[in-house]
C-alpha cells in the first residue's frame, strides 16, 4: 500500500499508541523519519503482553512495522527487545527483511522509556523537552503495530490484550473487548476481589491507582496489578504530598543518588536534578530557575524513589507537583542536550534488582500465560476519550443495534482524536458525555 492509503486505514480503524497516552497513530505517522523502532522492551516488571503478542502474532507485528516504515519513508526498522524473550526472537527473526534488524536491550529499568530505548538501539539522544522525530526516529510498541497490520485488513481496534498479575490466584494475559470493567476482568479470569487488595492500572511502578473497579479497559490499558493494601508500592502511590514534603525536609541529606541514577539525566538531560527539586521545595524557593523548570523533563519512571533514595523520599512525586504548577502558570522548559554521563549505560538499574527492592520478589516469577478463549461479554462502556486530543463524537443513538466493529464515534472535525468502534454485538443502551454503553439484548428493551 502507498503512504496515504496506510494513513487513511489507520485513521478509519481507530489505531492509537497502545503503550502510552494514546497519541493517534495516523497523526504520528504523518511525518518523515529515518528509523522506526519497535519498543518491545516491556520494561515494567510483571507485565507480559508485548513479548507474548510478538511470539503469537509475529507476522502481524512485522507487517505493521513494514507499514509504519512505508508511512514515514523510513529506511530502517529496529525491533528492540530483551534477549531473554527467546520465543519472540525465534518467531520474528525469520520474518525480517533486509531493512529490518533486531537489537537486544539489556534487562534494565527503564529500558521501555522510549528515550532510553532510542539511546541503547541507535546511540542517539533525544533533546530535552523534545520528541523522537526531532532526531529522525519514530517509536511504536508491539500492540500498536499489530493493530496497524490488522487495520490494513479492515479490522478496527476493538480489543485490548492485558496482563492480570500480582497478588492473584490466576495470573494471566488475556485479550478482552474494550469497554469491559476491571471488575469484569477479574471475574472472567477467575480472580477474587478482596477488600484487602489495591489495584493498579498499568505497570507496578508507573501505573495509576484504580479507585473504582467499575472503570473500564481502554485502548491504552497495559495491565492490572493487584497488591495488598499495605504493600510498599501502594503506600508510595497513596501517601499525601504533605507527608512527602515533611519527610523530605526532615531527612534529605542531599546525597544526589537520585540525580546520579536518573535515567534521563545520565543521557544528557542535565537540568533534571531530583535532589535540587527536593532542595527547592525544602527552602520554599519555587522560582523559575532552569533547575526548577527541569522537573518538566521527568519521565515518572520512579528510579529515584524506588531504588536510589536511601531514606525513602519521593522525588518523583515532588517533580509531578512542580510540573503541575509550571503547566498551570504556562511555563515551559527551554534547554539543550548536554553531554551524557560517560557511565550512563552502567548506571541503568537491573530489572530484577529494582523489582526486588520494590517488594515484588514474590510476584516476579509469575508466568501469566496468554489466553484468548474467555466467556462472552454482555456489556461494555466505551470511553469517548481513549487518546490524546478531544473526546470522539457519537454517531449512534440509544436503541441502535450494532455489530462488533461498527463505527460508534468519530473524530470531531478539525480536532485531534480517534475513531471508536463497537467491541461487542448488541444495542446502544446509553450515551452520555463520557461513554457509550452497549448491551446484548433485544432492541425493544432499550427503546
Amino acid at each position: 500500500m502507498k503512504k496515504e492509503e496506510i494513513l487513511k486505514k489507520i485513521e478509519d480503524y481507530g489505531v492509537v499508541g497502545s503503550g502510552g497516552a494514546g497519541f493517534p497513530t495516523h497523526i504520528k505517522y504523518r511525518t518523515k523519519a529515518e528509523t522506526v523502532i519497535v519498543n518491545l522492551a516491556e520494561c515494567e516488571p510483571l507485565l507480559r503482553v508485548d513479548q507474548q503478542l510478538a511470539e503469537r502474532y509475529g507476522e502481524d507485528l512485522v507487517e505493521g512495522l513494514e507499514c509504519a516504515m512505508t508511512a514515514v519513508d523510513a529506511g530502517e526498522g529496529i525491533i528492540a527487545l530483551k534477549e531473554k524473550y527467546r520465543k519472540a526472537v525465534q518467531k520474528l527473526e525469520p520474518l525480517l527483511n533486509d531493512r529490518m534488524r533486531i537489537f537486544y536491550l539489556r534487562d534494565v529499568y527503564p529500558a521501555g522509556d522510549e528515550f532510553i530505548t532510542i539511546k541503547m538501539a541507535t546511540g542517539k539522544s533525544v533533546p530535552p523537552a523534545s520528541i523522537p522525530i526531532s532526531i529522525g526516529v519514530v517509536v511504536s510498541n508491539a500492540q500498536t503495530l499489530i493493530n496497524v497490520a490488522r487495520a490494513m485488513k479492515g479490522q478496527p481496534v476493538v480489543t485490548r490484550t492485558i496482563t492480570v498479575t500480582g497478588n492473584v490466584k490466576n495470573p494471566v494475559t488475556v485479550t478482552v473487548p474494550i469497554g469491559i470493567s476491571y471488575r469484569q476482568l477479574l471475574e472472567m479470569t477467575g480472580n477474587d476481589i478482596s477488600g484487602e487488595d489495591a489495584y493498579i492500572d498499568g505497570g507496578p511502578f508507573m501505573g495509576k491507582m484504580l479507585t473504582d473497579l467499575d472503570s473500564t479497559v481502554t485502548k491504552t490499558s497495559g495491565g492490572l496489578v493487584v497488591l495488598p493494601k499495605d504493600h510498599v508500592l501502594v503506600k508510595i502511590k497513596t501517601q499525601p504530598m504533605s507527608h512527602i514534603l515533611r519527610v523530605a525536609r526532615t531527612v534529605c541529606e542531599q546525597c544526589q543518588l537520585c540525580t546520579d541514577l536518573c535515567p534521563r539525566n545520565i543521557i544528557g538531560h542535565r537540568d533534571l536534578k531530583p535532589h535540587m527539586s527536593i532542595r527547592a521545595v525544602n527552602y520554599g524557593k519555587m522560582t523559575q530557575s532552569q533547575t526548577i523548570k527541569g522537573a518538566i523533563l521527568c519521565s515518572d519512571c520512579g528510579v529515584c524513589e524506588l531504588y536510589s533514595c536511601p531514606v525513602n523520599i519521593s522525588p518523583r512525586r515532588v517533580n509531578q507537583a512542580i510540573k503541575q504548577e509550571l503547566v498551570s502558570l504556562g511555563i515551559k522548559y527551554e534547554g539543550v542536550l548536554s553531554n551524557e554521563d560517560p557511565l550512563w549505560n552502567a548506571r541503568l538499574v537491573p530489572s530484577r534488582q529494582i523489582a526486588n527492592r520494590a517488594g515484588l520478589k514474590n510476584y516476579y516469577h509469575l508466568d501469566a500465560p496468554l489466553l484468548e478463549d474467555l466467556p462472552d461479554v454482555h456489556k461494555v462502556r466505551i470511553n469517548l476519550k481513549q487518546h490524546v486530543g478531544v473526546p470522539s463524537e457519537p454517531v449512534v443513538l440509544p436503541g441502535d443495534p450494532v455489530k462488533k466493529g461498527d463505527l460508534i464515534a468519530r473524530i470531531k472535525k478539525g480536532q485531534l482524536g480517534a475513531n471508536l468502534h463497537a467491541s461487542i454485538d448488541g444495542v446502544v443502551s446509553k450515551i452520555n458525555d463520557k461513554e457509550i454503553t452497549i448491551e446484548k439484548g433485544g432492541e425493544e428493551e432499550w427503546k
